[in-house]
């Protein structure tokens, strides 16, 4: 069974019986999308996990793409009728979105384990767990056989319109050169199964030997890496023409390690 973004008035904190619950069936997972309280937040989603997995895209609360221009959203691709409950319910939509997705990309939206969403935007739960990490919507339930916990709260992030799922990498750049700079450093990922676009690694000054880390969610499997793009600038023009390089770049797979 899954639950899109199940109801938050009237079930959040109430007894199994009358809401939807792990009891319910052999596997229950849930996309939550909306989970920001009710008072003041309007959140029509439920917080607490209670499936025998609980994906939390983006943190569960605020989804991307649902902050743009109102007008923008009531005059919408899918029509009038789908943009005005868009104004009205962005984020309690995008679970069924996200799910429509997930049927067309079965190795997309893996879910990683973490404790918290904050944990997981600063890489405290990347790679994926030597079991893999669970897919999001439609193929949730490939792992029903390898849950061990309780509850199991899941974190990712996705894009801000369709196509929405992203793939999650680290990147690690040390430097090379002569002398520190002031600027940017941006990397992108190219492999079998696509390219991505630039993506920023660093900002501010730049120090030869230095190690920088980030983690990006590309939307693209690159698949097999088989070249990686390094750039930088700074953004002005320098009489002294620094030069810089990268000593070394390490690209880590989320979904295989």
């Amino acid at each position: 069974f899954s639950g899109l973004d199940p109801a938050q008035p009237y079930f959040q904190d109430t007894p199994i019986e009358v809401r939807l619950d792990k009891s319910d069936a052999d596997f229950v997972d849930i996309i939550h999308t909306d989970s920001a309280p009710t008072i003041p937040n309007l959140g029509f989603g439920i917080r607490s996990a209670i499936g025998h997995i609980d994906f939390y895209p983006n943190g569960g609360e605020e989804m991307p793409g649902c902050d743009k221009n109102p007008v923008s959203q009531i005059v919408d691709i899918d029509g009038i009728w789908e943009g005005t409950r868009e104004f009205v319910a962005c984020n309690h939509l995008r679970s069924y979105k996200y799910y429509s997705d997930s049927i067309i990309y079965p190795d997309g939206f893996l879910g990683y384990p973490c404790a918290s969403y904050n944990a997981f935007q600063a890489g405290d739960c990347f790679p994926c767990p030597a079991e893999g990490c669970p897919n999001m919507g439609h193929y949730a339930d490939k792992f029903k056989d390898k849950i061990t916990n309780d509850f199991l709260k899941l974190y990712l992030n996705t894009g801000e319109a369709r196509d929405f799922p992203l793939w999650r990498y680290k990147v690690t750049v040390t430097l090379s050169g002569k002398s520190k700079v002031k600027g940017y450093v941006n990397v992108a990922l190219y492999g079998s199964g696509g390219n991505t676009k630039q993506y920023q690694i660093t900002k501010g000054t730049l120090k030869p030997d230095n190690t920088y880390t980030a983690y990006i969610d590309a939307e693209v499997n690159v698949g097999k890496l088989t070249k990686v793009k390094f750039l930088w600038n700074n953004n002005l023009i320098n009489p002294t023409f620094p030069k810089l390089g990268a000593a070394t770049i390490t690209v880590e797979v989320g979904q295989d390690r």
